[in-house]
C-alpha cells in the first residue's frame, strides 16, 4: 500500500462522501424534515468502515473499487439506520452519537424511526438501480442484494440486537455472547469484503478467504468496542462510556476480564490476517485495516 492508512482511509472516506451525497436528494425536498433527519446522521463523521472494506475487497479481488461504490454507500445507510434505531430509547436510549444529539434528540422518535427505514430502503433502491452499476454482470448484483439483505435481518444484524437486548442483565453465556457478537456487528462486516469480492468476479476461494476475514475483523471489532466503553475516553470517541456495564449488557470484558479481552483480540486479528495471507500487495489495505482495529481508539 503506496499511501499511510490514515491517507488511505482519509481518501476513501471523501470518495465514499462524495458518493453519498449525490446519491441521496437534498434536504430541500418534501417533507424536509425527513431528508434532514437522514442527512443529519449520514453526514455525521462516521468511519464508513463497512463500505471502504467492500471498496478494498473489490480491489483485493483484482477488481475496480470505483464500479462497486453504491453498494459501498448502501452498505453505509444501513449502518446509519441502524445506529438510529440502536440509539432509541426502546434501545439503548443514548443521548450522543458521534459528538452530537443523537436523532430522535434533534428530531423525535417518530422522524428519527422514520429516517432509519428511509435508510434501509434507499439502500435497496440504490443497489437496484441498474444504471448505477452498467458494467457489473446483473446476477452478481442480485447475489450481493440477497447476501447483504441475509446479513442485515434475522439471521445477522436485526437477530444479533434482539439477543442482544433480550439478554441483558442475564448470566454471562459464552455462546450467546457470540451469537450477538458475530450477527450484531460482524454479519454486515462479512457481508461488505463478500459484497466486494462478488461483484468483482472473484472464484469461491477469494471470496471465503475474504469471508474468514471478515469474520474475524467482525469480533474483533466488536471487543474493541466493548474495551472502548469501559476505559475509552468520551471526547475521542462521542458517546458516553460504561453504558453497557449501566445496562447489564454481555461483553467480552463482562465474560473473561480486560487482559483476556485484549487477548482474544489480538488473535482474532492474526486470524484475520492469516486468512489473506496468500493475497498480493492490492489487500495491503485489509492487512492495515485488520491491525488498525486492536489499536483504535475511537
Amino acid at each position: 500500500m503506496e499511501l499511510s492508512l490514515p491517507d488511505y482511509l482519509k481518501l476513501r472516506k471523501e470518495l465514499v462522501d462524495a458518493a453519498l451525497n449525490e446519491a441521496l436528494p437534498g434536504e430541500t425536498n418534501y417533507p424536509p424534515v425527513i431528508f434532514q433527519a437522514v442527512r443529519y446522521s449520514l453526514f455525521a463523521g462516521g468511519k464508513r468502515l463497512r463500505p471502504i472494506l467492500c471498496l478494498a475487497a473489490a480491489d483485493a479481488a483484482g477488481g475496480d473499487y470505483r464500479a462497486v461504490l453504491p453498494v459501498a454507500c448502501a452498505l453505509e445507510m444501513i449502518h446509519t439506520y441502524s445506529l438510529i434505531h440502536d440509539d432509541l430509547p426502546a434501545m439503548d436510549d443514548d443521548d450522543f452519537r458521534r459528538g452530537r444529539p443523537t436523532s430522535h434528540k434533534v428530531f423525535g422518535e417518530a422522524v428519527a424511526i422514520l429516517a432509519g427505514d428511509a435508510l434501509l430502503t434507499e439502500a435497496f433502491a440504490l443497489m437496484s438501480a441498474r444504471d448505477r452499476m452498467p458494467q457489473i454482470p446483473p446476477d452478481r448484483i442480485l447475489t450481493v442484494i440477497h447476501e447483504i439483505a441475509h446479513a442485515a435481518g434475522f439471521w445477522g444484524m436485526v437477530g444479533g440486537q434482539v439477543m442482544d437486548i433480550q439478554s441483558e442483565t442475564a448470566a454471562v453465556d459464552e455462546e450467546t455472547l457470540l451469537y450477538i457478537h458475530t450477527r450484531k456487528t460482524g454479519a454486515m462486516m462479512v457481508a461488505s469484503v463478500r459484497a466486494g469480492a462478488i461483484l468483482a468476479g472473484a472464484q469461491a476461494g477469494v471470496i471465503e478467504a475474504l469471508a474468514a476475514y471478515g469474520r474475524h475483523l467482525g469480533l474483533a471489532f466488536q471487543i474493541a468496542d466493548d474495551i472502548l466503553n469501559v476505559e475509552g475516553d468520551p471526547a475521542a470517541l462521542g458517546k458516553t462510556t460504561g453504558s453497557d456495564d449501566a445496562r447489564g449488557k454481555l461483553t467480552f470484558p463482562r465474560w473473561m476480564g480486560m487482559e483476556a479481552s485484549r487477548i482474544k483480540m489480538a488473535d482474532l486479528v492474526a486470524r484475520a490476517l492469516a486468512a489473506i495471507q496468500d493475497f498480493d500487495q492490492h489487500a495491503e489495505p485489509l492487512r492495515a485495516i485488520a491491525r488498525y482495529v486492536a489499536e483504535r481508539k475511537t
